[in-house]
């Protein structure tokens, strides 16, 4: 009997996969799996090209944050190097060119002398993204891991190819491309940033923008200040049948009153003073597009009054003028008060709440999203290492713990300003060209807001533990988090693994070390 290939053994799981339903990033995880089965190594990682753009899909021994970051291929020669050959690639062990994971390797933060290779993945001839391993042991890596690499990325890429779930990826990602153009055109906006998140909270919510972004129902989208709303109004804009057609935002509370009819509806040449020409509102902007209202509750009576007629009828009249305009645009709305108690409260007309909630949708604190606060962190930690000419930049193990336990009354606004701030401060003791390493005391957020700015009720330490070490006091949080892990999951190691964002074994030996059976 022919033995089988070993390589294409390891990949049957895969092929079987295509036929289930499996969550994205279980999907890529066990893509990496199979890769790691097959080459031993430290960190690897699946990366899929967006543009000029790497975006993590699925990492294994790299810290969790990493997951939010966004690689610019231009500011990563290996990566560019990667993706410049059809082949398998490693880099000598003292290669000049700077590793995008330094600082981002869970067992070992600087990689000054170690193995590194990758290879792109291919989707119709076109590359579609890349594979990296690391191994922190110079010398690792040989000529048979590169052949075994090489043939793991041609069945990868064509497993990859053949799912219906990558295809729709695909289709996503056009989609959003499309939205993001649109919306800098027509409403002048700094290239928009994504959702990001793994948590429950954030997989439901995931589930409502799916669910009503291709019908064209009214939503309104309730949120606390800082959640990110205006980022969920551009996911069901893209997801929709408009994606190619306009997203315009509009500031409600930053609408003088006098100003708002002119705004929305348009003026005619000699309307009133100074309107030395005619001008269309943001409603014609967004014809047969999406029309965001944030910050709705802040409009008078009158002006919900004015609204009303036009998302009843579809019919304007730009100001100082007889004529009637017909427009069809979805009206996504938002406010970070509840429009039911503005109703009972007198501020806010019955009938234009019944308008705008038809599908009423909840945007989750970040206190209650886990630890999508490190994935976020990720994301806002490769903007700043952009932006301050960095080679990388990472947290400390005592500001990861700081993060996961601050309440966020800002929610991710204030997680953005936090590590922005916390980047000048650590880089301001650090000399340029080495890895930025934020310390917990860079945060400063056991200050910001003492009234509010405490660890969520979910993971507070048991006790109150200002009189530890900081030591002392970290492994308690640690030991913590892990048991609760543990008891939402079952015991199921692997399941809290996940959630934690961790690797099966570190979790064993994290657990081992700190006494949990």
């Amino acid at each position: 009997m022919t033995t089988p290939d070993p390589i294409l053994a390891a990949l049957l799981p895969l092929v079987d996969d295509l036929s289930r339903d499996l969550p994205e990033s279980e999907r890529y995880r066990r893509l990496l799996e199979v890769l790691r089965g097959l080459v031993r190594s430290d960190a690897s990682a699946l990366l899929r090209l967006e543009g000029s753009e790497l975006v993590p899909l699925a990492v294994s021994g790299l810290s969790v944050d990493t997951l939010g970051r966004r690689f610019r291929v231009a500011d990563h020669p290996r990566f560019a190097a990667l993706l410049a050959h059809d082949a398998p690639t490693l880099f000598p062990p003292d290669s000049p060119l700077p590793d995008p994971y330094d600082g981002l390797v869970a067992a070992e933060p600087h990689l000054d002398v170690h193995d590194c290779m990758g290879c792109p993945l291919k989707v119709d001839g076109k590359p579609w993204g890349l594979v990296t391993l690391d191994a922190l042991e110079a010398g690792r890596f040989d000529e048979g891991d590169l052949a075994t690499l090489k043939a793991f990325a041609s069945l990868a890429g064509a497993t990859v190819a053949a799912g219906d779930r990558m295809r729709g990826l695909e289709r996503d990602a056009a989609r959003e491309h499309s939205r993001a153009e649109g919306f800098r055109l027509a409403a002048g906006q700094a290239p928009v940033r994504h959702l990001a998140g793994l948590s429950p909270a954030f997989r439901r919510l995931q589930d409502d923008i799916a669910t009503v972004a291709h019908s064209d129902l009214t939503v309104l989208i309730r949120g606390e200040t800082g959640t990110g709303k205006e980022l969920v109004a551009q996911a069901i804009h893209a997801a929709s049948a408009r994606a190619d057609r306009p997203l315009i935002a509009v500031n409600c509370a930053a609408l003088p009153e006098q100003l708002l009819e002119s705004e929305l509806f348009g003026h005619v040449r000699g309307a009133f003073t100074g309107a030395t020409n005619e001008r269309r509102g943001k409603f014609e902007l967004a014809d047969h597009g999406t029309l965001f209202l944030d910050e709705v509750a802040d409009l008078s009576l009158g002006a919900q009054a004015a609204l009303l007629r036009v998302m009843q009828s579809g019919q304007l009249q730009r100001l100082g003028s007889d004529r009637e305009h017909r427009v069809d645009v979805r009206i996504i709305a938002a406010s970070n008060r509840d429009l039911a108690d503005e109703v009972r409260a007198g501020r806010c007309r019955a009938d234009f709440y019944h308008r705008l909630s038809v599908y009423p949708l909840s945007v989750p604190a970040l206190r209650d999203r886990g630890n999508d606060v490190l994935l976020l962190a990720g994301g806002f930690l490769e903007e700043n290492r952009a932006r301050l000419g960095l080679t990388g930049i990472r947290l400390a193990s005592e500001a990861q713990a700081l993060l996961l336990g601050w309440r966020w009354p800002g929610n991710v606004r204030e997680l953005e300003h936090t590590v922005g701030r916390a980047s000048l401060k650590a880089l301001a003791r650090m000399e340029r060209g080495h890895v930025l390493v934020i310390e917990g005391t860079d945060l400063d957020i056991a200050s910001a807001d003492g009234a509010t700015g405490v660890p969520d009720a979910g993971i507070r330490p048991p006790h109150d533990t200002s009189d530890l070490p900081l030591r002392a006091a970290l492994e308690l949080y640690e030991r913590q988090r892990i048991e609760a892990s543990l008891a939402r999951s079952g015991g199921n190691w692997a399941a809290a693994a996940r959630e934690l964002g961790m690797d099966r074994a570190n979790l064993r030996r994290s657990a081992a070390r700190l006494g949990i059976a």
